[in-house]
């Protein structure tokens, strides 16, 4: 998920009606300020990306019967088998599902996968099991997420994220790993992969589901939209370190209509919003220190551009976007930036998912499997 937990529904509304959404919902006031949505792009600006299959867009929910794609794990099994890692004194949850061919160890590269702002390991129970048909999968849960710490007072970075990332690689995986990552864990995956190429050769690839631009908005300033809101987006910042407000307000995000109608906006496929989702986005959000990292995340340093970090990772990079996205669009500074790719570097490979929202693994799993195992396929184990 992205930063903008807290966007209702009515952000998918044109900019012309902004205004009004701003004069009655406190929830609309606060996301407003964070994301000004535009509309619709046009598909010619997008002629040269691979797309999927257009007719998939209207498919209803996934189900096991599609083609490849193996019954989601129950959330209760995958709180059940977690496990604690320490790092730098907290505890980190993650979560291991060995691969179903014992033979396939050694020759398929093990895959990590990272969460999204406000979601966690459970955000992957529609993949885990497919995607372990072929290799040994990790999901973690990032600081400040889930069921790892969130310590009261600590500073939330891009570059912290990355460095636990890499430093879980080191320490649990042990073996050259294929990172694919969902929004800020996209970019999480960006930072570590760039760092890895420095020292250690812990990543083999990258899949990039939905990159976020940085940790907020605040990264985004080649946006006009953005730019427009620059000031407001610091009054919020302002806003939310006064401890009174920030709690009144991340009291009303967490709350379950809410939540739903959030998800319900970002998600193509409706039918995939159903209760396990809501409950995998709340449930951490009652945690002591879940506030302090909501406010530190929203109004801290964007952290590093994924447009500078790119161009350095020769690594096999696959890019799925959802093209219904309304926190990073296509035809945003960051979406067109991954558009562009393609036809710059070799390495790169690009999907635009017609019909699909910010969470393009959660949303049509089926889509993404039918792009993502391919192209698995080809990347050598270690």
């Amino acid at each position: 998920m992205a930063v903008n937990l807290s966007a209702p529904h009515a952000f998918l509304s044109p900019a012309s009606s902004t205004a009004l959404q701003l004069q009655h919902n406190p929830i609309c006031r606060l996301s407003s300020c964070f994301r000004f949505w535009p509309a619709k792009f046009s598909k010619n600006q997008i002629c040269a990306v691979n797309c999927a299959n257009a007719a998939a867009a209207s498919t209803p929910a996934v189900s096991a019967g599609k083609e490849g794609l193996l019954p989601p794990l129950e959330v209760r099994e995958i709180d059940g088998k977690c496990r604690k890692w320490v790092w730098r004194g907290y505890a980190i949850n993650y979560f291991v599902y060995p691969q179903i061919d014992g033979d396939v160890a050694g020759v398929s590269p093990p895959l990590l996968l990272v969460h999204g702002f406000g979601a966690s390991i459970a955000h992957w129970r529609r993949n885990i099991p497919t995607l372990a048909q072929g290799h040994t999968v990790y999901a973690i849960d990032l600081i400040g997420f889930g069921g790892s710490d969130k310590p009261v007072g600590f500073q939330y970075t891009m570059e912290i994220w990355a460095q636990l990332i890499l430093d879980f690689l080191d320490e649990i995986v042990q073996r050259p790993t294929v990172l694919l990552g969902n929004s800020v864990g996209s970019l999480a995956c960006v930072i570590a992969a760039a760092e890895s190429n420095k020292c250690k050769s812990l990543v083999c690839g990258l899949v990039l589901l939905n990159c976020a631009g940085g940790m907020n908005n605040k990264a985004i300033v080649d946006d006009w939209r953005i730019k427009l809101l620059l000031p407001l987006l610091w009054f919020f910042d302002f806003l939310l370190k006064q401890r009174g407000i920030a709690s009144y307000l991340f009291e009303r995000v967490r709350q379950r209509d809410n939540l739903r109608n959030v998800l319900l906006s970002v998600y193509g496929n409706k039918e995939s919003v159903d209760e396990d989702l809501v409950e995998i986005i709340r449930k951490p959000a009652l945690d002591e220190g879940a506030l302090d990292a909501f406010v530190s995340i929203v109004t801290g340093p964007p952290g590093p551009n994924p447009v500078q970090l790119i161009p350095n990772i020769t690594l096999p990079v696959l890019v799925l976007w959802g093209d219904q996205d309304p926190f990073t669009p296509i035809d945003g500074p960051v979406g067109k930036y991954f558009s562009s790719l393609p036809g710059q570097l070799p390495n790169v490979d690009l999907f635009l998912l017609e019909g699909v929202g910010h969470c393009p693994h959660d949303d049509r799993p089926d889509l993404v499997h039918e792009k993502l195992l391919p192209w698995l396929a080809n990347i050598p184990g270690a």
